[in-house]
């Protein structure tokens, strides 16, 4: 059976009855794992082969681990990290951050890839901008453009050495937005020349990025009758003028810059262009509505899924060695995290 065009997120740590009959049935793409599915190593590496085993194969399974202000993996069983632009801001020239993105990135896939875990939702491109609403804030890569691209492409090369994919996000730019999607609708009323000139930069340069992930955020100079996730003027936006041709997920379609019944957020993101659409709350009657709208995958979005999928691979590697790597190269320390793994 084909695989249906979502990702699901899960309740709780394990997999209820219900959710493996679910899942065996609608056979998501992937799955998304958060903080409620987290507790120890055994568990999670547990929750992905059970998820796996309810839809006969390896599916991908998503996290959101950034490091620092977003990490849904976090000591004592894993590796603390701070801020990625505050480990930026401390280094004293862009090969040194470069050099520490890379091991950053490749430390956390050594954790993802002992768990199971074989896709994680970085690097955030977007380019921060003054009086924009804090959630973007410190987990920017940079302060320009010119950062957010180099030190984007050096965060997903650590992801994809370890073997696992990055998603690239949030296209085609979060950084001036004035509400957090989570909570409300942003709107972004900056000049075409603007976003061209700022916004879309980090993105046409990671253009060839395998996964991608809309922004929920009207832009007037774009479409300003939708969000970019429900916009084929923004989507066509994404594949023609950026460049882009991965596989395209929405963002959460269970946040509150959506409204509506989730199966017409469905159709509306499946038509603008999305290939896959991403709910994450794990809640049944939400994902039992999606599916009855979801199509299994087809077409082009098949062949994007492939290519993504063939990149993933099983790297043996210490998260340890390569973290004291990477703080040798920063002047951090890990000996309470390094007890912590011990």
């Amino acid at each position: 059976m084909a695989e249906r065009a979502v990702i699901f997120g899960t309740s709780g740590t394990e997999l209820s009855l219900e959710e493996r009959s679910f899942f065996a049935e609608t056979q998501p793409w992937g799955f998304i794992l958060f903080s409620r599915n987290i507790d120890t190593p055994d568990q999670v590496r547990t929750l992905c082969a059970d998820l796996r085993a309810a839809v006969g194969r390896h599916a991908p399974i998503l996290i959101d681990q950034e490091g620092g202000r977003v990490a849904r993996l976090r000591p004592p069983h894993w590796l603390g990290w701070e801020p990625v632009r505050n480990l930026a801001d401390g280094l004293p020239d862009e090969i040194a951050v470069m050099q520490a993105l890379r091991f950053r990135y490749r430390t956390i896939a050594a954790e993802l890839t002992e768990l199971g875990i074989d896709v994680n939702c970085v690097p955030l491109l977007d380019v921060p901008q003054p009086n924009a609403h804090p959630i973007i804030g410190d987990r920017a890569l940079g302060w320009t453009a010119a950062e957010v691209a180099l030190r984007g492409r050096e965060a997903a090369a650590g992801l994809l050495e370890g073997g696992v994919l990055p998603v690239i996000k949030h296209l085609p730019g979060h950084g001036r937005a004035l509400h957090d999607s989570h909570e409300d609708l942003p709107r972004v009323s900056a000049r075409i020349e603007d976003l061209r000139a700022t916004d879309f930069l980090p993105f046409l340069a990671m253009r060839d990025a395998a996964l991608g992930m809309t922004a929920h955020i009207t832009y007037d100079a774009i479409d300003p009758t939708a969000c970019a996730t429900l916009s084929p003027i923004a989507v066509r936006l994404i594949r023609e003028e950026i460049g882009f041709d991965g596989l395209l997920m929405t963002d959460d379609i269970s946040m509150k810059a959506l409204t509506g019944p989730m199966a017409g957020r469905v159709e509306q993101a499946l038509a603008a262009g999305c290939d896959l659409i991403l709910h994450c709350n794990g809640e049944m009657a939400e994902m039992v509505e999606i599916a009855s709208v979801a199509p299994h995958l087809s077409g082009e979005a098949v062949q994007r899924s492939d290519r993504a999928l063939a990149l993933r691979r099983s790297v043996d590697a210490d998260p340890i060695a390569l973290r004291k790597a990477h703080d040798a190269l920063t002047g951090a320390t890990v000996i309470q995290e390094v007890a912590a793994h011990g």
